[in-house]
């Protein structure tokens, strides 16, 4: 497995789980992001599932047609993008993008903040998901 990317840019946690799920590097990834119209300074990349979908989407990669609430994590597909720390600012829900997988029965998560000691995350009980998309083909 490759090296988990890591965010450049504060809002950049969509363009890097992204990355993290087709195999490209955080520049790379921007590149075709920008090219979407899909910028890490737009704030609504914390907020809106539409961004994510269509850089997916550019790749034929499908996904659930809607969030599907957490449950728990044995209930989760082999790989799902998560909404983890949710908050809302002046009525706007946002929240932190990371991916969910599941290799050999084993579970982690790619986590792309560049604070973390470890970006190969075992540490659910902290995450406290609200929902997630299920990545089907990638």
């Amino acid at each position: 497995m490759r090296a988990p990317v890591i965010q450049e840019e504060p809002s950049g946690c969509g363009i890097a789980s992204v990355a993290n799920i087709l195999g490209k590097t955080y520049s790379e990834m921007k590149a075709i992001a920008n090219g979407l119209d899909i910028y890490a300074s737009d704030e609504a990349l914390w907020s809106d599932t539409q961004y994510i979908r269509r850089m997916l989407a550019y790749a034929n990669v499908q996904t659930s047609k809607s969030e599907i609430p957490f449950v728990s994590w044995d209930a989760l597909p082999d790989l799902a993008l998560l909404s983890i720390k949710h908050h809302q600012e002046n009525g706007v829900n946002f929240w932190h993008w990371v991916v969910f997988k599941r290799v050999d029965g084993q579970p982690f998560v790619l986590d792309s903040a560049s604070y973390l000691p470890s970006n190969i995350r075992h540490d659910f009980e902290a995450m406290q998901p609200k929902w997630f998309i299920e990545v089907l083909d990638a």
